[in-house]
């Protein structure tokens, strides 16, 4: 596994319960900020490998962009278990759920 493939899905595990990332926030996490489509195929191709929490993903603009509307409506209703507000159209309100890995006790360091 590439080194990049690694960090993808550590930072994805990272995600804590009742938050969400965007693709290109795990991209520039995972030391790559430019690379957001790969982070969308890793999370698609290794989700179920790695038990990744794949519903905390969402796009830049908060909101759900899986185009299957049966697996759109298990990450809503998994998102909503996790007290996360989606709206009608499907989408998270950044401001309010968005991971700031500086709010939690990580090991985590970002320049």
């Amino acid at each position: 596994m590439e080194a990049y493939t690694q960090q993808v899905i550590t930072v994805i595990q990272e995600i804590p319960t009742g938050t969400v990332a965007t693709y290109g926030q795990i991209a520039r996490l995972a030391g790559n900020p430019r690379a957001a489509r790969q982070v969308a195929r890793i999370l698609h191709s290794m989700s179920q490998k790695y038990d990744l929490p794949w519903h905390r993903v969402v796009n830049a603009k908060g909101e759900i962009v899986i185009g299957d509307p049966e697996i759109a409506f298990t990450q809503t209703a998994l998102l909503s278990e996790e007290g996360i507000e989606v709206s009608e159209k499907g989408k998270v309100h950044l401001s309010k759920y968005q991971w700031n890995p500086r709010d939690h006790d990580s090991d985590w360091m970002y320049g």
